[in-house]
C-alpha cells in the first residue's frame, strides 16, 4: 500500500505539478489569444445566445435525436457543479491563501476559450451511433481531427484509447465513490451522529444503509438512460444553484463589512509575498508556487475546463452550430466558477476563519467543514443542514453527470452494448463509496482526473488552425453578416444536413 501510494503521489504531483498546469493554462490562453479574447469581445454575443435563451429558444428540441440546448447545458452542470465548488474552494484558500482565489479567476478565464475550443471540436467531429443517438468528445477528435494528420493515425488512435480509460478509471473513483463517501460522511456527522449501529464486515449499518439508497435512487435514474439523466438535471440543477447562490448572497449581506478587506486579501496575498511576511514556512517563491497551483488546480477540478468530460454532454445538443454550442461552455465556465465558487470563497474569508491580515488559517479549522461551520455560526445547525444538503445534492448530480462519461467512452471502445454494462457496475459500486474510510481513492481517482487533459490538450493544440477557421467563420456569418458557407462538420452528409436545418431556421 506504501508503494501505491508513492507512485500515485509522483504520477499527482507530475500531472497536477508544474508540468500539467503549464499545458493547461498554457493552451488555454493559446485559445483565448487565437479567438481573438473572444469571451471578452464578444461578452454580449455569447450571453444573449446563451443566457438569454433560457427562457425561450434554448428549451427548443429541432433533432429527434438531440437534447435541447438548455437540458445540455442543465446535463454537462451536473458534473461540473459539485463539491468543488464548496469544500474545493474551502481547501484552496486554507491550502494556498486567500490568492488562491485570484488564480481561481484567472484559470476560469482562460477556461473559458479552453471549454469553449474542447466543444466546438467535438461538435465538428460528431457523428450518430448505431441507435441514432449524437456521439462525441476528446476520442473522436483525436482519431479524426489528430489523426487525419501526416504520420499522426496511430497517435491520434492511441491517445484517443487513453483519454477513455483514464476517463473510465476517473469515472469510477472522483466521478462515483468519492462522491458518494463525501454524501455519506457529511450525512452522518450531520443527521446520525447520535445512532448507535451494528456492523456488518466491519462497517456500520449505518453507512450500508445509505450506501444502498443511494444505490436504488441512482439506478432508478439511471435505468430510463440519459434522457432520463437529461430531464432529472434539468430539475435539479437550477433548483440547487439558485438555492446556494441565494444563501451565499445573505451570507454576504449579513458580513457586508468584511467584504472590502475580503477583496483585497485575495489581491494582497495572489503571490505569496504577504503570507511570508505574516510568518508562513517557505519562502515567498514557494509561497506563490503553493498559491498558484492550487488556486489554479482547484478552478479547474471545478469546472472541468480542459478535461474534455462536459464535451460528451455537450455534442448532443440539438444546435448545429459548433460556435453557438461552444459558447454555452463559455457560460458553464462563468456560472461555476466566477459566480458559485467566488460566491463560496467570499463566505470562507468573511467566516472568520482565515487570518486576513496573514493569510494562515485559524487553528483548529477544517477546511472540509469551513463552509458548513461558517452558516452554522451564523443560522446555527439549520445553517448546517443547508449546506449539508446542497453538497448532498452537488455531490449526487455530479455521480450522474460522470456515469454518461463513462457510459460514452465504453461505448468508443467496445460498442453501444457495452455502455449498459458500463451503468450497471457504475451502479454497483455505490455502494462502495458509502463503505471506504480511505482517502486513497479519492487520491487515485484525481490523479487519472489529472491525466484525462493530457491527450485533450495535445488534441486541442493539434487542431488550433481548425479552432481559428470555425471560429472566424461564425462570426463572419453570424455577427458580421456576410454571406460564407458555414464550417458544421466534418463530415459531409451530416453538414448538408445542418446546413438544411439552418436553412429552415432550426440551428
Amino acid at each position: 500500500m506504501e508503494t501505491v501510494v508513492e507512485i500515485n503521489d509522483a504520477a499527482n504531483g507530475f500531472v497536477w505539478g508544474t508540468f500539467g498546469l503549464s499545458l493547461l493554462l498554457g493552451t488555454g490562453l493559446i485559445c483565448t489569444v487565437i479567438t481573438a479574447f473572444f469571451q471578452i469581445k464578444h461578452v454580449r454575443h455569447w450571453w444573449k445566445n446563451t443566457f438569454g435563451l433560457i427562457r425561450g429558444k434554448a428549451r427548443i428540441i429541432n433533432d429527434a435525436g438531440a437534447l435541447s440546448q438548455f437540458r445540455t447545458f442543465c446535463t454537462a452542470l451536473c458534473a461540473v457543479i459539485g463539491t468543488g465548488n464548496i469544500a474545493g474552494v474551502s481547501t484552496a484558500i486554507c491550502v494556498g491563501g486567500p490568492g488562491a482565489v485570484l488564480w481561481m479567476w484567472v484559470a476560469a478565464f482562460f477556461g473559458m476559450m479552453l471549454k469553449y475550443s474542447e466543444i466546438v471540436l467535438g461538435m465538428y467531429y460528431r457523428r450518430r451511433n448505431s441507435v441514432g443517438a449524437w456521439s462525441g468528445g476528446p476520442m473522436y477528435y483525436l482519431q479524426d481531427g489528430l489523426g487525419s494528420i501526416k504520420h499522426c493515425k496511430k497517435i491520434g488512435k492511441l491517445l484517443a484509447v487513453l483519454f477513455c480509460l483514464f476517463t473510465v478509471l476517473a469515472s469510477f473513483g472522483i466521478g462515483n465513490m468519492a462522491q458518494i463517501n463525501k454524501i455519506t460522511i457529511n450525512v452522518q456527522s450531520s443527521f446520525l451522529s447520535d445512532v448507535e449501529s451494528e456492523t456488518f464486515l466491519g462497517v456500520s449499518n449505518v453507512n450500508w444503509g445509505i450506501g444502498i439508497i443511494l444505490m436504488v435512487a441512482m439506478a432508478i435514474i439511471l435505468i430510463g438512460g440519459f434522457r432520463r439523466v437529461a430531464a432529472v438535471s434539468e430539475k435539479v440543477i437550477p433548483f440547487m444553484s439558485i438555492i446556494y447562490i441565494l444563501g451565499c448572497l445573505i451570507m454576504i449581506i449579513i458580513h457586508i463589512k468584511q467584504m472590502p478587506e475580503a477583496f483585497s486579501s485575495i489581491f494582497r496575498f495572489a503571490f505569496g509575498t504577504d503570507a511570508a511576511l505574516g510568518g508562513a514556512a517557505g519562502t515567498a517563491v514557494q509561497l506563490a508556487f503553493i498559491t498558484i497551483k492550487n488556486g489554479c488546480k482547484r478552478g479547474v477540478f471545478s469546472n472541468e475546463a480542459g478535461l474534455g468530460s462536459s464535451v460528451m454532454v455537450h455534442t448532443n445538443s440539438c444546435s448545429r452550430e459548433p460556435v453557438h454550442q461552444g459558447m454555452w461552455g463559455i457560460a458553464e465556465v462563468f456560472l461555476d466558477t466566477i459566480v458559485i465558487c467566488t460566491l463560496t470563497a467570499l463566505v470562507v474569508l468573511s467566516s472568520g476563519a482565515i487570518d486576513l491580515n496573514t493569510g494562515l488559517v485559524m487553528e483548529g479549522v477544517n477546511d472540509s467543514t469551513l463552509v458548513s461551520k461558517a452558516f452554522g455560526a451564523t443560522f446555527g445547525a439549520p445553517g448546517e443542514w443547508f449546506v449539508v444538503l446542497v453538497i448532498t445534492l452537488f455531490a449526487f448530480t455530479t455521480v450522474l453527470g460522470w456515469s454518461y462519461y463513462g457510459a460514452k467512452v465504453t461505448e468508443y471502445l467496445f460498442g453501444v452494448v457495452s455502455a449498459k454494462v458500463y451503468r450497471v457496475i457504475f451502479v454497483l459500486i455505490i455502494v462502495l463509496g458509502a463503505l471506504m474510510g480511505s482517502n486513497l481513492a479519492w487520491d487515485i481517482s484525481d490523479t487519472f482526473n489529472g491525466f484525462m487533459m493530457i491527450p485533450n490538450l495535445i488534441g486541442i493544440l493539434a487542431q488550433l488552425p481548425l479552432i481559428i477557421r470555425l471560429t472566424r467563420n461564425y462570426i463572419a456569418r453570424r455577427i458580421k453578416g456576410k454571406a460564407v458557407t458555414p464550417m458544421l462538420s466534418y463530415n459531409d452528409d451530416i453538414q448538408k444536413e445542418a446546413i438544411s436545418a439552418i436553412a429552415k431556421g432550426a440551428d
